[in-house]
């Protein structure tokens, strides 16, 4: 079935062989050379059904009674006359059902009339309703592949939406954590730097090289970020991973992140276990944007006095080798610079963790706020994308069936 959707008009050529091969032998009736144009003219019509089914389907019917009026054939009914059958099938899977509702009843009367004259007595009532039982069946066979391409169809858009959507929301939590904390650690750092600017100038010029470099690093995140929207050579886009929408999440840019997020706290302190070899880089970028939007959490909401601690656990290799992160801050008085909140912080880290197939706490402490996420390093994510390539396939089959026949 796949071969003919993939081939269809070698497919269709095969079927006209076979069909004039079993109606060439045929002894009765009149000289080869009324019956061989013909039967030419009745099968050549399964070639060209498809630009133009309506015309193939009348040229069809039209040989078949021209051969009945005229006796072409006597007792034996050649093979060829499947053609009927086919075209009543083309017709529904093509949505011509109005002609079809012609097309039918025509093909009916025809293999009747054929009963009637050359079957004997009951048999001529047995053959009759055979044949109308083969159209029937074939109209049926043309609605079930036609149900089953318009769901193989429905499947395939649900699919591609699911897809967007999934892309949409993974480019806006992406897009989220980037602002969210560049702009967050900025705003933090220039009222700091507003309120010293009378008192300690040269904090005042730290500041601002501070504000300068974590602005830069937005910028550049975001073009990394927006690389992932171009399309490549072939029109597709190009698949997030390093370099192309996630941040290198190496314990040097964690570093670096926690010493820009703790320029505007009291205190950032960042302790590793273990090392990251081995670990995916899709990984690591998601480690690094869960700790960027933990911390933009503890700037937005306790505040510049406020201490944070970020432990990041590497694991063990191994089968079972899990990464670790867990943000906690201590102390603060709940007077962050108030910037908008989406609310999505929280739910955009739960999202993150639940694809990587991992869990995450996150919840007050005594003093202050603790978030922990666990992410398995040898995880799979296969279970909660919409569809596999392979099932996308086997989906395809019966489409591909109706359409080569």
């Amino acid at each position: 079935m796949g071969w003919s959707g993939r081939y269809p008009w070698l497919a269709e050529a095969a079927l006209v062989a076979v069909l004039l091969a079993a109606a060439a032998g045929l002894p009765d009736g009149r000289s080869w050379w009324v019956r061989l144009p013909l039967l030419l003219v009745l099968v050549s019509t399964v070639l060209w059904r498809r630009r133009h089914p309506r015309a193939a389907a009348t040229v069809a019917v039209g040989a078949a009674w021209a051969g009945l009026l005229g006796g072409v054939w006597k007792e034996h009914l050649p093979l060829a006359h499947v053609a009927l059958l086919v075209m009543v099938y083309t017709l529904v899977v093509r949505g011509r059902r109005g002609s079809a509702a012609v097309v039918a009843p025509l093909a009916a009367g025809f293999f009747t009339a054929w009963a009637l004259r050359w079957y004997p007595g009951v048999d001529a009532g047995w053959g009759a309703a055979g044949f109308c039982l083969l159209v029937g069946t074939a109209w049926l066979l043309g609605e079930y592949v036609r149900a089953r391409r318009a769901y193989a169809q429905a499947q395939r858009r649900a699919v591609a939406a699911a897809a967007i959507a999934g892309e949409r929301a993974r480019i806006a939590r992406e897009l989220h954590d980037v602002l969210a904390h560049s702009v967050g650690v900025m705003v933090v750092n220039a009222e700091g730097a507003r309120l010293m600017r009378h008192t300690d100038p040269a904090v005042v010029d730290r500041t601002l090289d501070l504000v300068s470099s974590t602005g830069r690093a937005a910028l550049k995140e975001l073009r990394r970020l927006l690389d992932v929207l171009q399309p490549s050579g072939e029109g597709v886009l190009q698949p997030p991973g390093e370099g192309h929408g996630l941040p290198p999440g190496e314990p040097a840019d964690l570093r670096d992140l926690v010493t820009r997020a703790g320029a505007g706290l009291a205190g950032a302190q960042l302790r590793i276990a273990g090392t990251a070899d081995g670990v995916p880089a899709s990984l690591l970028g998601q480690v690094y944007r869960i700790v960027q939007e933990a911390l933009t959490n503890v700037l937005n909401h306790a505040g510049a006095r406020a201490s944070v601690d970020v432990l990041l656990d590497f694991g063990a290799p191994g089968r079972r080798r899990t990464v670790r992160v867990e943000v906690v801050d201590t102390g603060g008085d709940g007077g962050g610079p108030g910037l908008p909140s989406s609310g999505r912080g929280l739910a955009g880290m739960r999202e993150r963790v639940t694809d990587a197939g991992g869990t995450l706490e996150a919840g007050p402490v005594p003093g202050g706020f603790r978030l922990a996420a666990a992410l398995p390093v040898y995880g799979s994510t296969a279970a909660s994308q919409p569809a596999t390539a392979d099932s996308q396939c086997r989906d395809d089959t019966m489409g591909r069936w109706g359409h080569g026949y």
